[in-house]
């Protein structure tokens, strides 16, 4: 089912880029650099102006079915606050719908579609709340709020969530995210704002790629 594979890339990949940015054109920079970089899961957020434009760009260029690895990329929407928003995402070719926190209504439609849908959660009752309407993945966010050891600590009472911490997560402690047993991570102006102030969105691949990497040092002893 597509629903089944997107969540089965996102774990393979490991790494999503959570990219905002001030238009629809720089936020196609960014997510064309991040994939050649090595990222292949991209989160195109909702504050930037026009954002569906460069979903429905991204969509064309990119397919998460192909065996192309230049080609290939899982491309999804990120800070969708309601259900219309996500409705509107899908229709310009969004994979996967990311919140900034648990909305039922979202959730059911995401579910009403086979669409992946990742709510943020900061408690356990958010987190079991979540997994009562079917959620898949929830979003550890924000996760500089968090130490690694809060994924083993929730895995003790809810060994069946999978979390992915957003916000906080950089090249130091990634391997201790997935150590502690992250099902993903997501990485937001740590990947972007050194090329954002520099104008070189060169260095996003670069930095990419060494996340790219790091990931696969941790995964490897997860």
């Amino acid at each position: 089912m597509n629903k089944l594979r997107i969540i089965r890339q996102i774990r393979e990949e490991g790494v999503v880029a959570v990219l905002r940015g001030d238009s629809p054109e720089e936020v196609v920079e960014m997510a064309e650099q991040a994939i050649a970089g090595g990222i292949k899961i991209i989160e195109v957020t909702m504050t930037v102006p026009f954002a569906l434009r460069a979903i429905e760009k991204l969509a064309r260029l990119y397919s998460s079915t192909t065996q192309d690895r230049q080609k290939y990329a899982v491309i999804g929407v990120g800070t969708v606050l309601d259900s219309e928003t996500a409705r509107a995402a899908i229709l310009s070719g969004s994979e996967f719908v990311v919140g900034p926190c648990l909305n039922e209504e979202t959730v059911k439609l995401c579910n009403r579609y086979r669409i992946p849908v990742m709510p943020g959660v900061m408690t356990v009752r958010e987190i079991q709340e979540a997994l009562e309407l079917g959620v898949d993945v929830v979003k550890l966010f924000p996760g500089n709020l968090y130490s690694p050891s809060m994924i083993k600590a929730v895995k003790g009472p809810l060994p069946q969530a999978n979390i992915m911490p957003t916000g906080g997560v950089n090249l130091e402690n990634l391997q201790d995210w997935i150590k502690a047993g992250a099902f993903a991570v997501g990485i937001g102006s740590d990947l972007t704002t050194d090329a954002v102030r520099l104008q070189d969105y060169s260095l996003i691949a670069n930095k990419s790629a060494q996340y790219v990497e790091a990931f696969k040092v941790a995964a490897a002893n997860r």
